[in-house]
């Protein structure tokens, strides 16, 4: 990780790892923890705040309302009509879109973030829940593949029908919607797919190199994740001006590209030189 991290920093991220090794990793932690690496504000107590929030909303779901539909429903007007939680395009330009603390309060939110609300409050009460990682938007799937019921949270937990769903593949990629598009997404799945966004956000704002960095290196921490990453790493290193130590990276990242691509380790090396040449 990088070098001078503060104690603070250092512990939130042995815990993410800790986390995400788990036999069955929190979602709600997880995303805290990473919220608190981007706001220094968040302390132990503002953590358990949300927990315990998230428990309440629970308690005030109806007793297992009925079948996939009758949760998905129960979610919309609890969530949605009631507490007002739902998204709006502004905030794909907010990094407190990501942190789920602040979704909580603000009751605003990307639709990833917005789901894991759903998600973790539909867990609580016991509903057959899960994500669904659709390409460009993500929803909530609640019951068993055949009788499947997703539901938009950024719209307000709207419950979708087949023709909404293929529209929103669609619009995102031009494509038709595949079944396998429609399976339960991985809680690791989705911590990364928010560190995906993070580094999205980040990487418009050259000024908030440091939110790429953290992003990135939690990224590493989880047990699954690209090896580009550690390329990725090593390149903001050397632009906060830490050459020696990106330099090393990318010396390391580019003895395993030799591997497939010798032309591609070549060039990282070359960057490697370059960032040592800075030095002098």
């Amino acid at each position: 990780m990088s070098p001078h991290l503060s104690p603070r920093s250092t512990e939130l991220r042995r815990r993410f790892a800790e986390e995400a090794r788990a036999e069955r990793p929190d979602l709600a932690q997880l995303c805290l923890l990473l919220a608190a690496q981007a706001d220094p504000a968040l302390d132990e107590a503002g953590m358990d705040a949300v927990h315990i929030e998230l428990d309440d909303l629970a308690g005030q779901l109806p007793f297992r309302p009925g079948g996939p539909r009758s949760w998905a429903t129960a979610l919309a007007e609890l969530l949605g009509a009631r507490l007002g939680f739902h998204g709006v395009p502004g905030d794909y330009q907010r990094l407190e879109s990501s942190l789920l603390h602040e979704v909580v309060r603000r009751r605003r939110g990307l639709p990833i973030l917005l789901s894991v609300v759903w998600m973790e409050v539909a867990r609580r009460a016991g509903a057959p829940v899960y994500g669904v990682a659709l390409p460009g938007h993500f929803v909530v799937g609640f019951g068993p593949p055949q009788e499947q019921v997703l539901a938009d949270p950024f719209d307000g937990g709207r419950v979708l029908s087949g023709a909404d769903t293929e529209l929103l593949v669609a619009g995102a990629t031009g494509a038709p919607l595949d079944p396998s598009m429609l399976t339960p997404a991985d809680p690791l799945d989705v911590v990364l797919r928010i560190l995906n966004n993070v580094r999205a956000w980040a990487a418009t704002r050259p000024e908030r190199s440091d939110v790429s960095l953290w992003a990135v290196e939690l990224s590493l921490l989880l047990p699954s994740h690209p090896a580009r990453l550690r390329y990725e790493r090593a390149q903001l290193l050397v632009q906060r001006g830490d050459f020696v130590t990106g330099a090393v990276e990318l010396e390391a990242y580019a003895e395993v590209v030799s591997a497939v691509d010798t032309a591609a380790a070549e060039q990282v090396l070359g960057q490697a030189r370059a960032a040592r040449a800075m030095l002098n």
